[in-house]
């Protein structure tokens, strides 16, 4: 994990500083009052240094838990991250669970009709999901409704703190935009692992047992079916983290997607490269504990 993450925070640092301008041109753009004294504007904010003293020092504030101070704003980014980090969590939270309601039931529901109308509805339908785009279906979220119905989604954030039924209506569409996003690979996934698992010498040992189908179908073969598909879940974290960026985006949610989106354009660097610190550990977090899950699942694992 560690060096996957100094990996990702060093490539993460120069890309950034690759980008044609820097913070103090974007400055110069909004206040024509800095560009009188560009030079000493950029000894004052460090990005007059060399790059490996500028990632060295960064890394340093990071080990001792300082993630820097924004160029534009001068706020601590740790403060702007913590205000932010319960946004974007909420609102993955609440996708992923949603991708689980849908892929999981229609993949199993799709292999267990194999074959038949439903299961090829229900294939188009997985398909669909992975064709459409996220950034689509939320435009036409937002215009569809307003054009028909004269109604918009609430655009003014309500904190979970504050109002949780209105939180949880305002979080609701985005979240399920993204778990229509994410749900047609774990349904394709679903539907193939339990075709193969349905062969297998013991489900056909449950069945002639007596056993009744749901306690076949959920205790013995989804169990083991469901193995693989972990897997992808833990990939499917990066695909849930670029979709709340976008969806924050469109739907005015103040979380760190959008907070990512602004200090990019802004080229705030010590913003950016907290929020994809915070990402990255995410990521490589979810592969950790879904190799510990697998153990968990199926006792015939062990990790030495």
């Amino acid at each position: 994990m560690i060096p996957t993450l100094l990996g990702v925070t060093l490539l993460v640092f120069g890309m950034l500083r690759l980008l044609p301008g820097d913070a103090v041109t974007m400055m110069i753009q909004d206040y024509s009052g800095y560009a009188s004294d560009l030079d000493s504007l950029r000894e004052k904010l460090g990005l007059n240094r060399p790059f490996p003293e500028q990632y060295l020092s960064w890394l340093s504030n990071v080990l001792s838990g300082n993630l820097g101070e924004s160029l534009r704003s001068h706020t601590p980014v740790a403060e702007d991250l913590a205000a932010r980090i319960p946004v974007t969590v909420e609102l993955g939270i609440i996708g992923f669970l949603i991708s689980l309601l849908i892929a999981i039931p229609l993949g199993v529901y799709s292999a267990v009709r194999q074959d038949t109308v439903s299961d090829y509805i229900a294939r188009s339908i997985a398909i669909a999901m992975l064709a459409i785009p996220g950034f689509w279906l939320g435009t036409l979220a937002i215009t569809l409704p307003a054009i028909w119905w004269r109604w918009t989604p609430p655009l003014r954030y309500t904190q979970l703190t504050d109002d949780p039924a209105k939180n949880l209506l305002q979080m609701v569409l985005p979240a399920a935009i993204l778990g229509i996003g994410l749900s047609g690979a774990i349904m394709r996934l679903t539907r193939a692992q339990m075709l193969e698992v349905l062969r297998h010498d013991y489900v056909r040992t449950a069945r002639a047992k007596g056993l009744a189908e749901r306690f076949v179908l959920l205790r013995h073969a989804l169990k083991n079916a469901i193995i693989p598909v972990l897997t992808l879940l833990g990939l499917q974290v990066s695909v849930l983290i670029s979709g709340t960026v976008v969806l924050e985006s469109i739907f005015v949610l103040p979380g760190m997607g959008r907070y990512l989106l602004e200090n990019v354009s802004n080229r705030d660097y010590p913003a950016v490269q907290g929020v994809i610190l915070i990402f990255a550990i995410v990521l490589v977090a979810s592969n950790l504990v879904v190799d510990v899950m697998y153990a968990w699942l199926d006792p015939r694992i062990r990790y030495g």
